[in-house]
């Protein structure tokens, strides 16, 4: 028996008169909870109450519970005698506190069987890049940039900026990491980063949304928000670095950073800018949270840009109506740009972005708030640009790319997205603007995120505290007869 909530995980378990259920995830939307968990069991849902210093965002890498969620359900109310036992969400962080079977070294495809090799391990690595001559770059969230090159890991890179992070339940800290097309030249390294303001406010406070079910007032009361900055990489040395762009505005505590970093072929850098938990922003031209924005390589915003000049509305906005998005790739074929994005309750998105369009959230969405509340569908508001796929139950998309190589040719031109909540790579086949076929490759780890190398095989990290760095080519046949 599987009694179904509608949340985008599995919250706990629940104990039915001796028997212990599952809980797992509801593939229903609009229905009031009440009667979602009709045919199931006699449970009523009365309230969640989610600690924001706790869950942060459920899908999403940072959480890392110590012991589950505390006051999960404020009651639950069943014909049968119920007992909630805690228990960390399948979103959150494996702390390996309990044996576990060690994650498959070959998994299957349509490709066929691929190998899977551990090329190092890193403490909650987030971003990758290549550089022209093969080395790797990677971040740590902790706030660190290493280089792994001819098999070994460099000590950590210096001179890269501060970065504010509190520990694995952080969705700050050190994010994404891009190369510049003119490295060669240039030497140019970007990296997006979670910052505190200077000075803080001696009167912030971060007051309880209702859309997010919990609370009281969090005690996180750190006004931060996300940046981006470059510098000259020599040797282990990252020099003359400057800071190109901020959110703005900073705010009080919270998640949903984004902070994914891609250069177009035209050269102009996109980052895509989530809206902090605060729901409107996205809304708001004035603000470039919520957004995905495009910038000249120095920082400045292209004069082609839809809301350049216009009065109230900031230069740097390329669309908006955005969530939290953490992946994002660009089609080689069409140079259009695909976005990922982190839905609340149920509703994660597939968005061609296109310049000055509004994608609708928080006014839309195929999700719900974790209040409950319902938030109207996307095809209620035909005036705002909707969503090529929806996933419920999520995926919790982070890190995508189109693949071009040789290594997997049935994938070639295939959308490869890291998949956190689903532990798996989604490889998605598009036909113009729609979604042709969509593959689940179960890789029974947290993809964070992935990138080709110049050979076709695949480079993938994987979201924990020991995060390993995984390189995934066609398993031989013995190993794939294992």
């Amino acid at each position: 028996m599987v009694v179904r909530l509608a949340s985008c995980y599995s919250l706990g378990q629940v104990w039915l008169t001796g028997e212990r259920v599952p809980l797992d995830v509801s593939q229903t939307r609009r229905l009031p909870r009440k009667e979602r968990m009709k045919g199931y069991a006699d449970v009523e849902i009365i309230n969640y109450d989610y600690p924001f210093e706790q869950f942060a965002e459920f899908g999403e890498a940072s959480i890392a519970h110590e012991g589950g969620m505390r006051s999960m359900f404020s009651r639950l109310a069943a014909t049968a005698a119920l007992i909630f036992t805690p228990a960390a969400p399948a979103c959150a962080q494996d702390t390996r506190t309990t044996a576990q079977p060690p994650p498959p070294e070959v998994v299957a495809s349509s490709a066929g069987s691929i190998r899977i090799e551990r090329l190092a391990t890193l403490e909650q690595p987030w971003g990758m890049a290549l550089l022209p001559d093969g080395r790797l770059l990677v971040t740590e969230k902790p706030g660190r940039l290493r280089i792994w090159a001819e098999g070994k890991l460099s000590e950590p890179v210096q001179g890269v900026p501060a970065a504010f992070y509190r520990g694995p339940s952080d969705q700050g800290g050190m994010l994404d990491v891009e190369v510049d097309p003119d490295f060669a030249r240039n030497q140019l390294v970007y990296l997006s980063y979670v910052e505190a303001a200077d000075p803080q406010p001696a009167d912030a406070r971060n007051e309880a949304e209702p859309r997010f079910g919990g609370g009281g007032p969090s005690q996180d009361i750190v006004v931060r928000g996300g940046a981006v900055a470059r510098g000259r990489l020599e040797g282990n040395q990252l020099r003359d670095v400057q800071v190109i762009w901020r959110q703005v505005p900073k705010t009080v505590g919270r998640g949903h950073f984004g902070n994914r970093l891609l250069f177009a072929p035209d050269g102009k850098l996109f980052i895509t800018s989530g809206e902090r938990m605060r729901f409107d922003p996205a809304q708001d031209l004035a603000s470039n949270l919520g957004k995905v924005v495009r910038l000249n390589p120095d920082g400045s915003a292209p004069a082609d840009n839809p809301f350049a000049g216009r009065e109230g509305a900031r230069s740097d906005v390329w669309s908006y109506g955005h969530r939290n998005i953490l992946a994002a790739a660009l089609d080689p074929s069409s140079g259009r740009l695909w976005v990922f994005e982190m839905g609340p309750l149920g509703g994660d998105e597939v968005n061609l972005v296109e310049r000055g369009k509004n994608y609708g959230w928080p006014l839309v969405s195929n999700g719900d708030n974790y209040d409950n509340s319902m938030i109207p569908d996307h095809p209620s508001r035909r005036d705002l640009q909707g969503p090529v796929r929806t996933w419920t139950p999520v995926v919790s998309p982070s890190g995508a790319l189109f693949y071009t190589g040789s290594l997997f040719a049935g994938w070639r031109g295939s959308a490869l997205v890291g998949g956190l909540s689903s532990r798996a790579i989604v490889r998605l086949v598009f036909d113009g603007e729609r979604v042709a076929l969509e593959e689940r490759i179960d890789m029974k780890r947290r993809i964070r995120d992935l990138l080709q190398t110049p050979d076709g095989a695949l480079l993938v990290i994987v979201d924990d505290r020991q995060g390993d760095l995984l390189r995934l080519t066609p398993a031989p046949a013995t190993a794939a007869a294992r």
